[in-house]
């Protein structure tokens, strides 16, 4: 009785710690990351924090109404925002330099860079999560990303 209930507990407890990593790469794996993988011909991590460093830049450039439509229609977004890696290094620098008036996406060098990816890669991230956002959440999603993206 005390091994069944004790094995119970564990599978329980194994069960929650790997929930939050089986959701992010279930709900994220079979979507965008997916597409950016087999797009652009790149990691799965490289995919997902290159999403999330476009997604941090588009959410400071969106009103909090427009990036709840954003969020609405894709709720991995907030999820992949948290993937994205740190600001620093040389695009931050230059987006400091010119007042944040690197060329859009082009100001995350540093962050493309540090995941291993060519800066140019941010400009190829972008038709793909346009393309993902207008199947999730039609033209209006896809059009404010596309206001800030391009």
């Amino acid at each position: 009785m005390v091994t069944k209930s004790f094995l119970i507990i564990t599978l329980v407890f194994v069960m929650i710690l790997i929930q939050p990593s089986m959701a992010l790469s279930g709900s994220l794996g079979s979507g965008l990351v997916s597409m950016l993988t087999k797009e652009l011909s790149i990691k799965p991590d490289q995919a997902t924090g290159g999403a999330g460093s476009i997604f941090k830049f588009a959410k400071g450039k969106l009103s909090a109404d427009n990036f709840s439509k954003v969020t609405a229609a894709m709720p991995e977004v907030n999820k992949l925002i948290e993937s994205a890696p740190k600001a620093g290094g040389l695009g931050q620098g230059l987006t400091k330099l010119t007042g944040g008036q690197l060329g859009g996406v082009a100001g995350l060098a540093g962050s493309f860079k540090s995941l291993g990816l060519e800066s140019g890669m941010a400009n190829k991230f972008v038709p793909v999560i346009l393309k993902y956002a207008e199947s999730k959440g039609g033209s209006g999603v896809m059009n404010i990303l596309s206001g800030v993206l391009k």
